[in-house]
């Protein structure tokens, strides 16, 4: 959290759009970074030529795959030996970029994958079981919430619920299970900013805990045979769509 922390001053304007808007630019800054990048710490000429030549391998291999088989093969082989060529000297310019994208993928994750949790907005806290587990299982907060029902619940089905409401503000909430005690942080806010509302838990009968801060879909009702591309999925998207337009603009190879 500390380095996504730093990014804030630079992207926290980007949460007052809607989230399709904000990583659609974030994804064209970052791609045509790196795009540059690229182009600069790689010979062009070299790239260029090898990508020519990969070309032309392909071509021959597809003329003798039903003439020439195994001659097909052998140039399979070279064209082979090209690509990885090919693919080592791209890896450099990764390793100016790597660091920079796990950062920002870190503060998207942290900003772009869940609403936050409002205000006196009531909300579910879930706790999921293995087989064999105790009867019974409790919450508290530090400091205190509205718990509305009781504390201490039945475990049904292998889940218990509860259901809560507070103040803006940070929270802890603990787990009392069986004489164990599991935390999770809470995070209550009218901005765009929450604690990731998903903790798994081993060693104990007592597996996961879920927060139901709702889901960020950022395409909206877009679906691709009933799956609804996230935050990450959105962004590959959008950065593959904005490469090869960057890749032909800048002529890069």
């Amino acid at each position: 959290m500390v380095f996504e922390n730093l990014l804030d001053p630079v992207f926290n304007p980007l949460l007052k759009m809607p989230p399709v808007l904000a990583i659609l630019l974030i994804s064209v800054i970052i791609t045509i970074i790196i795009t540059l990048v690229y182009k600069l710490t790689t010979d062009q000429n070299k790239m260029k030529n090898l990508k020519k030549e990969m070309k032309e391998y392909q071509k021959k291999i597809k003329t003798l795959s039903k003439e020439d088989p195994k001659k097909a093969m052998s140039i399979q082989q070279e064209a082979m030996k090209k690509n990885m060529e090919y693919m080592k000297k791209s890896f450099k310019s990764t390793l100016y970029t790597i660091l920079p994208i796990i950062i920002i993928f870190g503060w998207l994750n942290s900003h772009m994958a869940f609403y936050p949790i409002q205000p006196d907005q009531t909300f579910k806290v879930t706790a999921f079981f293995a087989e064999g587990h105790a009867p019974t299982v409790s919450i508290a907060s530090i400091p205190d919430l509205e718990i509305i029902g009781d504390s201490t619940q039945q475990i049904i089905d292998g889940k218990a619920e509860w259901q809560l409401k507070g103040e803006e503000g940070e929270y802890k909430l603990t787990i009392n299970y069986n004489n164990e005690e599991y935390d999770m942080p809470l995070l209550i806010s009218s901005e765009r900013k929450y604690e990731l509302p998903e903790k798994r838990i081993s060693n104990s009968k007592l597996k996961k805990i879920i927060i139901n801060n709702e889901k960020i879909y950022p395409l909206g009702d877009i679906n691709l045979f009933g799956w609804k591309p996230n935050w990450l999925w959105t962004y590959i998207i959008f950065s593959i769509l904005i490469s090869i337009a960057a890749r032909k603009v800048l002529k890069v190879y």
